[in-house]
């Protein structure tokens, strides 16, 4: 019986160029894949290995038509609600630690190679039933995604910010895990039904939000090094206070030459759990000389990639009077990030003149490009080193105040008491209005 299902599978893709072509072609990815998985399980000949998915789904394709017939995506209008009976208290938002206080629901949508997409629930927060062989155990399969709700105190309006950018990086990600992947507005959707079902866990002070996290997992039970048959997303959410609650402070950071956080060809530029475990050690490494953070460095140039788990940018002054803005290019070793991108177009908005925003300097001129610590060293020296902060979900901008490198510490200016500099308060400004809806934008969606 194993050996007809193998055979069946492989004349199908035989047949995939000429018989119903559009659902075919739009479905390969994920039946080579399953054809890989199924050499794998049933003892048949070596076979290369899987591309990744691409496709908009994981389709089940019926083993005769080659039609789809089900679970080729996630299905919002399927979701099933179960609300908890027992509320949790809210805690008051000064209280809040980030990650520790979760709300009283979560979203599950299991995913198998056969059947595809199951039921999205969203039901009680609670333990994940795992097998102990579970692929994500031992492989590290793993990603997530982290996005947040806003909610007006005046009007009780929930919004979250530029979903359709997670969106786009879980399924990439996804994808470069041989993971099942989806229409992002669909998740969205259902993002925003659990976001409605928990609405009075979003608090409104100053700084707060909910944190959102959309994970995907290998659930596979059973050891082996492949594609998971069976994977499991599920969303839970927390409510965070201010990253910084005493207002914002610069932070010193060390730029280690040792320890490298991505490379080419790797898997740096995916929101992969796997990429964020081994900058631990490097981490410890350098609050025990007295720096908060990381500044990872690449090559033998020392190029500027990352600030711990932030994108990273840098105010320049030239020699023409032009504030030049860099970003180290995003190639494949730095996570594009949604904050990063965006400052990138406000500040282009600014330099083009089709956005002027106040606290810009008015000759802007904006760049992804490689910047190295020898022109970080000359611009510090010539007094043209006016600013640096990195970027992020949590904090959205957080200033530097110098850099710890081979032996020398580099001092950056700042903003008055290692506050926000010019640049990184005008960016905090805009992306907070239009998170909380002060400001009009396309970028905010509502609840």
């Amino acid at each position: 019986m194993a050996a007809s299902r193998f055979r069946l599978a492989a004349l199908r893709t035989v047949a995939l160029p000429t018989a119903r072509p559009a659902a075919i072609r739009a479905a390969a990815p994920s039946l080579a894949r399953s054809i890989s998985s199924s050499c794998r399980r049933y003892g048949a000949g070596a076979t290369k290995p899987a591309p990744p998915v691409t496709s908009s789904g994981a389709p089940h394709l019926d083993p005769f038509t080659g039609e789809v017939t089900g679970g080729a995506d996630i299905d919002p209008s399927a979701l099933k609600i179960e609300l908890t009976k027992e509320p949790k208290v809210i805690p008051e938002s000064s209280t809040l630690t980030f990650g520790r206080t979760f709300t009283d629901h979560m979203l599950l949508v299991p995913w198998n190679n056969e059947t595809g997409w199951g039921t999205p629930e969203i039901k009680p927060y609670g333990p994940l039933a795992l097998d102990p062989s579970s692929t994500v155990l031992h492989y590290a399969p793993c990603l997530f995604e982290g996005m947040k709700a806003y909610k007006d105190k005046d009007t009780g309006v929930a919004r979250l910010f530029r979903p359709d950018k997670n969106m786009e990086r879980m399924v990439r990600s996804a994808s470069r895990l041989a993971f099942p992947t989806f229409t992002g507005d669909n998740l969205t959707k259902l993002i925003q039904k659990l976001v409605e079902v928990d609405k009075d866990w979003i608090p409104t002070d100053p700084g707060t939000s909910l944190y959102i996290r959309p994970t995907m997992i290998g659930v596979q039970a059973g050891l082996g090094v492949g594609a998971s048959s069976d994977v499991l997303l599920f969303v839970i959410m927390s409510p965070v206070g201010p990253y910084y609650k005493a207002g914002f402070k610069a932070v010193k950071l060390l730029a280690t030459t040792q320890d490298v956080r991505a490379f080419p060809g790797g898997t740096g530029s995916y929101k992969l759990g796997s990429n964020y475990a081994g900058g631990v050690v490097p981490q410890m490494k350098a609050a025990a000389l007295g720096y908060s953070q990381i500044l990872w460095l690449f090559g033998p140039d020392h190029q500027l990639t990352e600030v711990g788990t932030s994108n990273l940018f840098i105010a320049l002054k030239q020699a023409d009077g032009t504030t030049e803005l860099v970003t180290p290019p995003l190639e494949d070793l730095i996570l594009p990030g949604v904050t990063r991108d965006s400052v990138l177009a406000l500040t282009r908005g600014h330099a083009n003149s089709t956005l002027r925003l106040d606290g810009l300097p008015d000759k802007l001129v904006v760049r992804e490009r490689k910047i190295t610590m020898s022109e970080i060293q000359e611009h510090s020296k010539n007094g043209t080193l006016l600013e640096m902060f990195g970027t992020g979900t949590a904090a959205i901008v957080s200033p530097v105040s110098g850099i710890g490198y081979d032996g020398e510490e580099i001092p950056v200016p700042c903003g008055d008491g290692g506050s926000l500099g010019p640049i990184a308060a005008s960016m905090l400004r805009e992306i907070q209005g239009r998170q909380l809806g002060t400001i009009k934008s396309d970028w905010s969606l509502e609840v």
